[in-house]
């Protein structure tokens, strides 16, 4: 495990700020690409939909390309030392709603295993709603599997209401 989050993790600190862990955010880079797909299948959920190979398959690239390009998406790590211990996936979208105002998505939230419950994913969290500030959005939504439980409760402890019920039809 990384030195910071060892000594975050003896300080038993439950929140911490990104500069006491020695975080920073970027956008994501091709080269990032392997350790992001790898974080999205290093779950219960994304063990059953990625598909983690070498060389991963091209979808993944086609999709990353054209989330590079949307001005209106951003694909963003935390890093730590130069290396890339979470992610997230930020999209403004513009809505006739609350007077023409944009609100962002967030999605895709993940931290690597060994980087879990040191205060990496309140701080990602935190990072996107500023960010949605700074593009002028008037709320920030995300969705989480009702399978999450923990993610749930993580986000509801940030705030965050499960104020709608979510749809989606698979196709």
């Amino acid at each position: 495990m990384d030195a910071a989050l060892a000594t975050m993790q003896k300080s038993k600190l439950t929140e911490v700020t990104p500069e006491a862990l020695g975080v920073s955010f970027r956008v994501a880079e091709t080269q990032d690409l392997p350790e992001l797909v790898r974080m999205l299948a290093d779950d219960p959920l994304g063990s059953k939909r990625e598909t983690l190979s070498d060389p991963l398959p091209v979808s993944y690239n086609e999709a990353f390309e054209a989330i590079r390009d949307d001005p209106n998406n951003e694909l963003v790590v935390a890093t730590i030392h130069n290396r890339v211990v979470g992610m997230l996936q930020i999209t403004f979208i513009p809505y006739l709603t609350y007077q023409g105002r944009r609100r962002a998505l967030i999605e895709g939230v993940r931290v690597a295993s060994d980087a879990r419950s040191h205060g990496l994913g309140a701080a990602m969290i935190q990072w996107g709603i500023d960010r949605a500030r700074a593009r002028d959005c008037v709320m920030v939504q995300l969705t989480t599997d009702r399978a999450r439980d923990d993610a749930l409760r993580f986000y509801e402890r940030l705030g965050f209401v499960a104020s709608h019920h979510g749809m989606k039809l698979h196709l």
